[in-house]
């Protein structure tokens, strides 16, 4: 029988259940920066711009970094001196050019000349990479050169160690195919007791001379 005109349809039965998918729209997306981490020789660098600002800043009197000069490097080099830990001999010690002192003498600590060979180089890099210009990197000075040069022949002396340069490992015949490299440059052989690092270029094996936490000391300048 028809349903009685006017009357409402009985609603369907129900079917069976569908998911619900829900969409979310984003204005932006989330962006994760990976970092990557820095090397041994970046991190020490870094280290070693700081602990040289920190120094500057507690100059006496203060001392800008645009003012600062090759001579100011060589003050800051000696005044890292008191936190060396190489022991080089006077001309008076009777262990004066023994490389291995039978006893302990009374002779003074120092930065070994491999530590702060390494150190110019960092902070040079690090000059120039924070803004400096090359022609004015008091790192690079012809006297900062010379104070290292001078500090290199008098150590060797008093500690009878001769830093020797070490010949180019050529590649053997028939050894150097598509995947070999060139060899590098020749390394400076440190020997010192504070893990110097040799050459110029500062990428030295040592560790850092001095943290920037360290240099509290107010210095006065002779210059």
């Amino acid at each position: 029988m028809d349903p009685p005109s006017g009357s409402a349809e009985p609603p369907a039965p129900p079917g069976p259940s569908q998911p619900t998918t829900t969409t979310i729209t984003t204005n932006q997306r989330s962006q994760t920066t990976t970092t990557q981490p820095l090397s041994r020789y970046e991190s020490q660098k870094r280290r070693d711009w700081n602990t040289f600002l920190q120094y500057l800043k507690n100059h006496k009197p203060p001392l800008t970094l645009s003012r600062c000069s090759g001579a100011h490097v060589i003050e800051f080099l000696k005044y890292l001196d008191q936190f060396g830990k190489t022991k080089v001999h006077v001309s008076g010690c009777a262990y004066f050019g023994h490389p291995n002192p039978p006893a302990p003498c009374a002779c003074p600590l120092r930065q070994a000349w491999g530590s702060l060979d390494a150190l110019i180089g960092r902070l040079r890099a690090a000059y120039e990479e924070n803004g400096g210009q090359p022609e004015s990197n008091p790192f690079g000075a012809r006297a900062v050169r010379i104070y290292l040069r001078e500090v290199k022949d008098s150590q060797a002396k008093a500690r009878g160690v001769p830093y020797e340069k070490k010949k180019r490992k050529r590649a053997a015949a028939g050894g150097s195919g598509s995947g070999g490299g060139s060899s590098s440059g020749a390394a400076v052989r440190v020997e010192d007791d504070d893990g110097g690092g040799g050459g110029g270029d500062g990428e030295g094996d040592g560790g850092g001379i001095i943290s920037s936490s360290e240099v509290v000391v107010p210095v006065t300048s002779t210059v």
